[in-house]
């Protein structure tokens, strides 16, 4: 069982950063892959980031890409999201998620879930 808990969203002119957060519980952390999605009023929940679980592997959805990323300490049970560049399209709650899978860009095969934290870049 795992419990997560994201943070560090909040309000961004385009162009600025935040970096996401998310705390982990559990002493099985570091033996899931993590990673993050994101969904817009009215849109589906995309794929933006993942991470395995000795961290040597990560991918990112192509809007993201050379943007955002992706890292985890296991000794903090934490894996964080660096955004740059941000624009206003980034806008969306965003989500932090573990599975037991070794590479997964599609969020009904993650386990456990945040309840996520939002993200709002103006124009």
């Amino acid at each position: 069982q795992v419990q997560l808990v994201e943070s560090g969203g909040g309000l961004v002119q385009a162009g600025g950063s935040l970096r996401l957060s998310c705390a982990a519980s559990g002493r099985t952390f570091s033996s899931y892959a993590m990673g993050w999605f994101r969904q817009a009023p009215g849109k589906e929940r995309e794929f933006v980031a993942f991470i395995t679980w000795s961290g040597g592997n990560t991918d990112y959805a192509d809007s993201v890409k050379g943007r955002f990323t992706i890292s985890r300490d296991n000794a903090k049970n934490t894996v964080y999201l660096q955004m740059n560049s941000l624009k206003p399209e980034d806008t969306a709650l965003y989500y932090c998620a573990a599975t037991g899978r070794i590479i997964s860009y599609k969020y009904h095969e993650y386990d456990y879930w945040g309840r996520g934290t939002q993200v709002t870049v103006s124009s």
